[in-house]
């Protein structure tokens, strides 16, 4: 019993020694009048760090897009999660998030890309950034945002989306993207289609982009996301060899474009 407790209280302190290292906090910042609500995870002892800006999916900034900044912390980055919608708005329903995400994605891609702006700005306004070393990711919606914000000429080392749906009205602006791109894919995923994947190779290629396509098969939608649940014929589920896969390809990238880190 006595080695029981012992393993306990010794497990429960290494638990704390580890939550100290990061810190993280609600920000607010502004893109034109629009109040927006972002939060920042960051490594506490790291002085100068690459900064990551993270765009939710189209539920907006939610605890699952909060845990992945604050596991980007602990590897040694600044990690901005941005709020594309504005503060205190958060759909309630799935209904009401495609009308939400579809009034950025099919409508006012300008005003996407001014959102993303508006994160990549308010990271590097954050202590101990490294302002030649920036990058973003998104989830599903937030993967659409983070390529439109590459688009823009963002002064960005690399733009990674996560399930993101990879079409733009404006394929020629692909010639104004700095850095290196990664796109992680459900092989089985039936929102973005063969065409629309096609379509995007084809868009880097033309432009002479340095990009990365990783397909996963027997993965849909949303495979990093564990509340999308299990179901591959909803076309958007869980799964995890997928969502372990990805993460790591991701960290390799990151040592990539960051390799000073």
């Amino acid at each position: 019993m006595k080695k029981i407790i012992w393993f306990s209280i010794t497990f429960l302190l290494a638990a704390n020694v580890l939550s100290a290292k990061v810190k993280s906090e609600f920000v607010e910042y502004k893109q034109g009048d629009t109040i927006l609500e972002g939060f920042v995870a960051y490594p506490e002892e790291v002085k100068k760090a690459p900064g990551i800006v993270l765009v939710h999916d189209w539920m907006g900034l939610g605890e699952n897009t909060k845990a992945r900044a604050e596991q980007l912390a602990e590897l040694g980055y600044v990690a901005f999660a941005a709020d594309i919608y504005g503060k205190g708005v958060r759909p309630k329903s799935m209904e009401e998030a495609s009308k939400l995400a579809g009034s950025f994605r099919e409508g006012d891609r300008k005003l996407l890309r001014a959102r993303g702006q508006a994160a990549l700005d308010a990271l590097k306004s954050q202590p101990g950034v490294d302002q030649k070393s920036l990058a973003i990711l998104g989830y599903c919606f937030g993967g659409t945002a983070a390529l439109e914000l590459a688009r823009s000429g963002a002064p960005l080392k690399g733009t990674i989306s996560f399930h993101g749906g990879l079409s733009t009205p404006k394929a020629d602006d692909a010639k104004n993207i700095k850095g290196k791109v990664l796109a992680l894919h459900g092989a089985d995923d039936p929102f973005v289609k063969p065409d629309e994947v096609s379509a995007f190779q084809e868009e880097m290629r033309s432009a002479g982009v340095d990009w990365q396509f990783v397909s996963y098969g027997g993965a849909v939608h949303s495979f990093t996301i564990k509340e999308a649940g299990n179901d591959n014929s909803k076309g958007a589920a869980y799964n995890e060899k997928a969502d372990k896969r990805s993460w790591l390809e991701l960290k390799n990238f990151l040592k990539e474009i960051f390799p000073s880190k």
